[in-house]
C-alpha cells in the first residue's frame, strides 16, 4: 500500500462525487454519440474534455472513500483532469465560431483575420492547457512541498489568465462579428435560412460558463488553500462542475453538427435526436449554387 495523508481540509462529500460522475458519464457518453454518428470531427475535443470531467470525478470517488488516510493517485487525477478539461471545451467552441464565419460568408466581419482566428485562439488554449497541466501536476503532487506547491500555484495561475484572455477576445470578436452581421447581413444571410444566430447564443452560453468558471479558479487559487473558497467544497461543485455540466449540455440542444451539414451535407442533431436533415441541406446547397452566376449559368 502507498503512502497514505489526509489531502481534504474537509470531508468530502460522496454523494455529490458520485453525481458530477454520473452527470459527466452520461453527457459524455450521448455527446460521444451525436460525434460519431454526425462526423462532427472537430467537436471531438469538447467530447474528451467531458470524459476528462468523469474520470476526475470517479477518481474523487475513490479518493472520498479512502478518507482521511487518502493515498496520491486518485487525488492527483481529481485536481488535474477537471482542471484541464475547460480547455478542451474552449478548443471545440473557436472551430464553430469558424465554421459559422464559412456559413455565413461573414469573414469579412471578424475583426480577427480568419485564416488565422482558429490558429491563434487554439494556440492560445494549448498554451493554457499546458500552463495550468503543469501547474496542476505540482500542486497535485507538492504535499508537504511548499516552495513546489507555491510554484505550481503560480503556474495555474498563469494558465487561467491565459486562458480567460484568449477567452475574452474571442467573445469580443464574435460579440462584434454579430453586431455587424445583424446590421449589415451578407448576402448568404440575406439569401438563405442560415441558424447561425442560434448557434452563436450556443457559443454566448458556453463561453459565460466557461468564463465564469475560469475566474472562480483563478480567485481561488490566488487566495490559496485556506481560504473560505478552498475550504467549503460546494463552491467548486456550483462554479466549476455544474457550470461545466452545463456547458456540455447546451450543445446536446444545439448541436455544431447542422453547421457542418451545411456545409459538407450529412446527418445533423436536433434536440438531441439524431435526425437527416437531407432537405434542409440540400436546399441550403440549391440556394448557395443559384446565388453565385457561374452556377446558375452552368444550370442553363
Amino acid at each position: 500500500m502507498g503512502e497514505t495523508l489526509t489531502l481534504y481540509p474537509y470531508h468530502p462529500s460522496e454523494a455529490a462525487a458520485i453525481l458530477f460522475a454520473v452527470l459527466y458519464g452520461l453527457t459524455s457518453a450521448l455527446h460521444t454519440y451525436q460525434l460519431v454518428r454526425t462526423k462532427t470531427w472537430f467537436f471531438i475535443a469538447f467530447t474528451i474534455g467531458g470524459w476528462f470531467e468523469m474520470i476526475g470525478y470517479v477518481a474523487r470517488i475513490v479518493s472520498v472513500n479512502q478518507y482521511p488516510n487518502n493515498t496520491k493517485p486518485p487525488f492527483i487525477i481529481n485536481t488535474i483532469f477537471p482542471l484541464v478539461a475547460p480547455a478542451l471545451f474552449s478548443a471545440s467552441i473557436y472551430m464553430a465560431f469558424g465554421c459559422i464565419l464559412v456559413v455565413t460568408k461573414g469573414e469579412k466581419y471578424s475583426i480577427v483575420r480568419p485564416s488565422w482566428l482558429t490558429k491563434i485562439f487554439v494556440f492560445g488554449d494549448v498554451a493554457s492547457f499546458v500552463l495550468v497541466g503543469i501547474g496542476g501536476s505540482m500542486v497535485a503532487t507538492a504535499f508537504s512541498d511548499i516552495s513546489r506547491l507555491n510554484l505550481g500555484t503560480h503556474i495555474v495561475e498563469a494558465g487561467l489568465v491565459v486562458q480567460l484572455v484568449f477567452f475574452s477576445v474571442f467573445m469580443l470578436t464574435a460579440t462584434i462579428f454579430n453586431v455587424r452581421i445583424v446590421k449589415n447581413p451578407t448576402e448568404k444571410v440575406q439569401t438563405t435560412s442560415s441558424p447561425y444566430q442560434k448557434h452563436l447564443n450556443a457559443l454566448y452560453g458556453a463561453s459565460f460558463l466557461i468564463l465564469a468558471r475560469s475566474i472562480f479558479k483563478l480567485i481561488q487559487y490566488v487566495e490559496g488553500k485556506t481560504s473560505h473558497l478552498s475550504l467549503h467544497e460546494w463552491w467548486s461543485y456550483f462554479f466549476d462542475a455544474a457550470l461545466m455540466f452545463l456547458a456540455m449540455i447546451i450543445f446536446h440542444f444545439i448541436h455544431p453538427s447542422e453547421l457542418r451539414a451545411l456545409r459538407e451535407g450529412g446527418q445533423v442533431i436536433s434536440k438531441v435526436v439524431l435526425v437527416k436533415k437531407q432537405e434542409q441541406t440540400e436546399k441550403f446547397l440549391d440556394e448557395e449554387r443559384e446565388a453565385t452566376p457561374e452556377a446558375a449559368a452552368s444550370n442553363v
